[in-house]
């Protein structure tokens, strides 16, 4: 009895090992996602983004809450001509992320910092899918509130 309770508590060990390592590439991928986000690079957006990547924003404000949807080439065209006199950061305050095979999803909430200043707060969505061996976001929905 005693062997197999030893057997049992080193397989849970060895299975939540692995799920916390799949929480940590998770992690890195949407950290990957904000460097190049950061840095106007969309070659290394386009590394952590699937090729079909949906971008979703809910406004929320006085006159009510609007969806709405981003085309993926224009993010990529939007981050690559920001001006450089431009400085945007957005600062993720926290991650609470949950994976369930090859499927992930993390919740961070963040806030918006345009010249410096805050612009807006909310909450960032990221549903990831593990593509061989490489997550890939394939779908951010934010709030944004001032």
């Amino acid at each position: 009895m005693k062997k197999l309770f030893f057997a049992l508590s080193f397989l849970w060990l060895c299975k939540a090992q692995a799920q916390d390592f799949q929480k940590e590439e998770i992690k890195n991928t949407i950290q990957t996602f904000f460097e190049g986000f950061h840095h106007r690079d969309t070659v290394l957006l386009r590394q952590v983004c699937a090729d079909k990547m949906i971008l979703q924003s809910i406004e929320e404000n006085a006159n009510g809450n609007q969806l709405t949807e981003e085309p993926q080439a224009f993010f990529y065209r939007s981050i690559a001509s920001m001006p450089q006199t431009l400085k945007y950061r957005e600062q993720i305050l926290s991650y609470t992320i949950q994976v369930d095979g090859s499927m992930g999803h993390a919740w961070t909430p963040y806030e918006f910092y345009l010249n410096g200043a805050l612009s807006h707060k909310g909450v960032n969505a990221f549903t990831l899918f593990k593509e061989k061996d490489r997550w890939k976001i394939v779908y951010i929905i934010d709030t944004r509130r001032k």
